[in-house]
């Protein structure tokens, strides 16, 4: 307990015309600066944060609530007062990320796993997985660009990120994509744009390249145990429109007239890359399409989050009471983006520290970019037929 902070921690004179220092402690890695803002809480921020930046700290302002005895009555007593609290920050890594690297191995099995199942081979040793390699590596190829893309962004403007989760789950696809998590604040609209557009350029510029390689692939025969067997379920995949454009581009199929041929599943590894981007662009909440449009509008962000549930919901119902499809067959896939849409809109997205508008060359860039997440979109993404 003291007035002064340590030596290599921010001065209190820096920001004293902000926030009038009582008292500095330490709390472990923590420091703490008691004391009352002169200032509001958005200029308070935008005057300390550089300057705790500067010196390697995150820093927020909170409520400290300390409990004493009364000399006098013996009763306790509760105070609230204010505090800065900084917390150190780092951009590198701090040893081995051992779960970024387990759920990273986990990913690449269920993505073999699943692998397997679009080359029609049978699992029946640990070996046998290695059939489903060039799925898997086209999978984990357009996630991991993805993804990258958003760390090497987040490297570039200095903000805390940590490197992907790959999210391993054993289906037909064999994984639920891959995130990062954001640790430090965003400074202002343009690290925010930059992060947040990153991810998908990247992840299309990866899905294009897997899916043109795909197509090239000879097509991959269909057992006659799979033809024969009246139990068998037929998944019939929605193509967008950038998928069907690269086909007539490549002059190459995406279905062949013979049931006993079907397209390689490397292109099916492209399909999920178009359907991630897509997924990702929907412009609500912490999704990077909520990032761009935050940044490209401010807080006029707020109208547009608040639509997207009504039209996700209201595709959901097209699809189910006027073409008639089940609830498997996508429209429980909309359904359940709009109830998820719902809770992003209501977290909110990530606001910078500093709100200056956004210059039109990357608000050119923005719509860019939602003009071709719109290419990768299909309303029916797959339809399940048979059994």
């Amino acid at each position: 307990m003291g007035h002064d902070p340590p030596a290599d921690a921010p001065p209190v004179a820096a920001f004293s015309s902000a926030f009038r220092v009582v008292e500095t402690r330490r709390d472990g890695d923590r420091l703490l600066y008691i004391g009352e803002p002169q200032i509001g809480p958005e200029a308070l921020e935008q005057r300390v944060w550089p300057v705790f930046r500067d010196h390697g700290y995150e820093v927020h302002l909170t409520t400290v609530t300390e409990s004493t005895q009364d000399p006098i009555t013996g009763l306790r007593i509760e105070n609230s007062r204010h505090a800065l609290v900084a917390e150190p920050r780092s951009t590198g890594l701090d040893g081995v990320p051992w779960t970024n690297v387990v759920m990273f191995l986990l990913t690449v099995l269920t993505t073999l796993f699943a692998g397997t199942m679009w080359y029609y081979e049978p699992v029946n040793s640990p070996a046998d997985l290695l059939a489903g390699w060039p799925f898997a590596l086209a999978v984990m190829t357009v996630l991991g660009v993805h993804e990258l893309g958003h760390y090497v962004l987040s490297r570039y403007h200095d903000v805390e990120a940590t490197l992907p989760y790959f999210i391993p789950v054993p289906t037909f696809i064999g994984t639920l994509g891959a995130v990062i998590r954001m640790k430090g604040r965003i400074p202002d609209r343009e690290a925010l744009f930059d992060i947040g557009v990153a991810g998908p350029l990247a992840g299309l510029v990866a899905t294009v390249a897997v899916t043109v390689v795909g197509l090239y692939l000879p097509p991959v025969p269909v057992p006659d145990s799979v033809l024969n067997d009246p139990n068998a379920i037929n998944i019939e995949f929605g193509f967008p429109p950038l998928l069907l454009l690269l086909s007539e581009l490549t002059g190459q199929p995406l279905s062949y007239a013979d049931p006993e041929l079907a397209v390689n599943p490397v292109v099916f590894g492209g399909w999920i890359g178009m359907f991630v981007t897509f997924l990702n662009l929907i412009p609500v909440g912490q999704l990077d399409g909520g990032h761009l449009v935050r940044a490209m509008l401010g807080e006029r962000q707020e109208t547009v989050a608040a639509l997207v549930p009504f039209g996700l919901f209201a595709l959901s119902g097209y699809l189910f009471f006027v073409e008639g499809l089940g609830l498997r067959d996508s429209v429980l896939i909309w359904g359940f983006w709009g109830l998820v849409s719902m809770g992003l809109a209501y977290a909110g997205p990530a606001t910078p520290v500093y709100d200056d508008a956004l210059d039109r060359k990357r608000v050119a860039v923005g719509v860019l970019t939602f003009v071709l997440g719109a290419l990768c979109f299909t309303p029916v993404p797959f339809q399940l037929l048979g059994a």
